[in-house]
C-alpha cells in the first residue's frame, strides 16, 4: 500500500491507522486528561499516581522540542527530531499526534497498547487534538478536562514559572481559552482551584474507570 506524503509543518498525516479498540478497551481502562496550560494537570497527575495501588501508568509522549533543564529522555519525554518523528508517523507508530506551541507532540502506541492488553491501566496527558483523536480510536475511553476557575488564573500560573516569554504567555492564554471551549466534550470536568479537592475527584474518576462505571456528565 502506498503511503501519502506527509505534511510536518503541522505533524498531521493524510491517514490514520486505527487500533483494534474492541480487544485492548476492556482489559483496563484507558484515561484521557488534558487541560490548558497552567491547568495543575500534570501535579495532579503525579499525585494520582504516586497514590495509586492499582496497575496504571502514565504513557510517556514524544515531542519534537528541545529538551529542558533536568528533564530525562524516556522518562519526561522522547525527544525526536523532525525526521525521526516524520518515521514514526509513516511507519504507523502513533495513536495520535497534532502540532501544540510550534512543536510536534504525539503518543506512541508502544506506551499503551501493550499495557492495556496486560491489564494495566494507561493515563495519557494529552492536549484537546490529540484526545479527539483518541476518543474517536478508543469509545470506552474515560476523558477528564482539568481547568482553573477562571482565565485569569492561568496568566498568573504561567507568569509564577518564569520560565516563558510574553510572546510565549500570550499565546497559551489564547490557546487556552480555545481549550475551554471543548471542555463540554470531556466526560468529566475537574476545576483545579484547590488541589486536595482536585485529586480527590481525579482519584474518585479513577476508581470508578477501573470498577468499568461512569457518573460522566
Amino acid at each position: 500500500m502506498s503511503v501519502p506524503p506527509v505534511s510536518m509543518s503541522d505533524c498531521l498525516p493524510a491517514f490514520t491507522v486505527m487500533p483494534d479498540s474492541e480487544k485492548l478497551s476492556a482489559r483496563a481502562p484507558l484515561i484521557i486528561i488534558s487541560g490548558p496550560s497552567g491547568s495543575g494537570k500534570s501535579t495532579l497527575i503525579r499525585q494520582a499516581l504516586s497514590r495509586q495501588n492499582r496497575p496504571l501508568r502514565l504513557s510517556i509522549s514524544a515531542t519534537t522540542r528541545e529538551k529542558r533543564p533536568g528533564e530525562r529522555p524516556g522518562v519526561d519525554y522522547y525527544f525526536l527530531s523532525r525526521s525521526e518523528f516524520e518515521k514514526e508517523v509513516l511507519a504507523g507508530g502513533f495513536l495520535e499526534y497534532a502540532q501544540v506551541h510550534d512543536n510536534c507532540y504525539g503518543t506512541l502506541r508502544r506506551e499503551v497498547e501493550p499495557y492495556l492488553e496486560k491489564g494495566i491501566g494507561v493515563i495519557l496527558d494529552i492536549d484537546v487534538q490529540g484526545a479527539e483523536q483518541v476518543r474517536r480510536a478508543y469509545p470506552h475511553n474515560v476523558s477528564i478536562f482539568v481547568k482553573a476557575g477562571s482565565v485569569d488564573s492561568y496568566e498568573q500560573r504561567l507568569r509564577a514559572r518564569g520560565t516563558e516569554t510574553e510572546k510565549a504567555i500570550e499565546r497559551r492564554v489564547t490557546n487556552a481559552r480555545q481549550e475551554l471551549a471543548l471542555a463540554s466534550e470531556y466526560d468529566y470536568q475537574v476545576v483545579n482551584d484547590d488541589l486536595g479537592d482536585a485529586l480527590a475527584e481525579i482519584e474518585a474518576i479513577i476508581d470508578l474507570a477501573f470498577k468499568g462505571e461512569s457518573n460522566a456528565r
